[in-house]
């Protein structure tokens, strides 16, 4: 435990060090990965798919906060709709405004939630969201989990009935528009997937925040346990595009993952709980004290040894 501990503030002071030059760097990265996700699934041989654009657009988003990456991400999108047709972007942009406005309105420090929701969705472990999400945000986290569910599935339905919708009638364009609606709109996998993701994130929430020993681990385990439960009791009815198997696998390595973040982000020492009480003029005070796990930095003593001639 110990060399892990060594770690984590090695990395830890290595970060705060050269967070000038860190952050900058891993929110080039994260928005580079983010375009080229969204080229991948819907746009490739399309004008935005040029890796000059890609790196000029990343880099840009380098330099600009967060939220604007959900902007940038969000236009992609909708261009990418528009070049299957005129309705898909029409549709496209008006889930995705009303999301926008929801998740501006009320979470807007979470957009980097938002966007992860699709990324690990792509992964394969998008469980590994909302745990992490409750664990770090407030509770209107869920809030900006559910609003990466719908954009994800937004952006699934467009791919997967691009060709459908490009061979309806062209001068129909009702019929197309309420094609892609009634789509949307029937898929009912997705509110269970909502109500599993946005469940979840406030039970996380919940049961991290309770004064009592090992919450944050609690509610990893419960977060979980309640995912696995209303996405496998869910899909006995609903289409939500996941098996058993991968449900099950998918949970494992998302819980692995929130260990990991426990580990850097709260690690604490129970067996050394202390309870405090004092007072002052108006108040008395009862104060639980649980210490960090930490290692004591060794003090090196330098020597200096003088020849005398």
């Amino acid at each position: 435990m110990s060399v892990l501990l060594e770690i984590r503030d090695a990395l830890r002071n290595f970060y705060s060090r050269h967070e000038l030059y860190l952050l900058p760097f891993f929110k080039f990265c994260f928005s580079f990965f983010v375009i080229l996700m969204i080229n991948f699934n819907l746009g490739i041989g399309s004008r935005l798919s040029n890796t000059v654009i890609v790196l000029t657009v990343a880099l840009i988003c380098a330099c600009l906060p967060i939220n604007l990456l959900v902007v940038v991400a969000m236009l992609f999108s909708i261009y990418h709709f528009y070049e299957i047709s005129l309705e898909c972007a029409v549709a496209g942009g008006m889930v995705y405004l009303l999301m926008f406005l929801l998740y501006y309105r009320f979470s807007p420090k979470d957009a980097l939630v938002v966007l992860m929701v699709p990324i690990f969705f792509g992964l394969k472990i998008p469980f590994v969201v909302p745990i992490v999400a409750g664990l770090l945000c407030s509770v209107t986290g869920a809030v900006a989990v559910g609003c990466g569910v719908l954009a994800y599935y937004v952006f699934i339905y467009m791919r997967d009935n691009a060709a459908v919708i490009t061979q309806l009638d062209a001068d129909n364009l009702i019929a197309r528009f309420r094609y892609i609606i009634d789509g949307l709109r029937s898929n009912k996998g997705v509110f269970v997937v909502l109500v599993a993701f946005c469940g979840a994130t406030l039970v996380v929430w919940i049961l991290r925040r309770l004064p009592v020993a090992y919450c944050w681990t609690i509610a990893i385990i419960m977060g979980a346990v309640l995912m696995v439960t209303v996405l496998l009791m869910g899909g006995l009815n609903y289409d939500t595009g996941m098996t058993t198997k991968s449900v099950i696998i998918g949970m494992i390595c998302s819980m692995a993952l929130a260990g990991i973040v426990h580990f850097f982000l709260f690690n604490v020492d129970y067996s050394r709980t202390e309870q405090v009480q004092f007072e002052d003029d108006e108040y008395y005070y009862y104060v639980k004290a649980i210490p960090k796990n930490s290692v004591s930095k060794s003090k090196r003593a330098v020597k200096k040894i003088t020849s005398v001639l």
